[in-house]
C-alpha cells in the first residue's frame, strides 16, 4: 500500500510540473489518504505484535 501512495505522489508531482493542477490535486489526495491508511495499519500491527510477544514471553 505504501508503494501505491508513493506512485500517486510521483504522479502528482509530475502532473504539477506539467501544469495539470486538477490531476495533481487528485493524485496528491489519493497519495495522502493511502499513506494515512498505511500508517494506521502499521501502528495497529506493531501494537498487536508487541502484545503477542509479551503473551509468549510470560508463559
Amino acid at each position: 500500500m505504501l508503494k501505491w501512495a508513493l506512485i500517486f505522489a510521483v504522479i502528482s508531482l509530475i502532473a504539477g510540473v506539467l501544469g495539470f493542477t486538477g490531476v495533481a490535486a487528485g493524485a496528491a489526495g489519493i497519495a495522502k489518504f493511502l499513506f494515512v491508511v498505511f500508517l494506521v495499519l502499521f501502528v495497529a500491527v506493531l501494537l498487536i505484535g508487541l502484545m503477542g510477544a509479551r503473551a509468549v514471553t510470560r508463559k
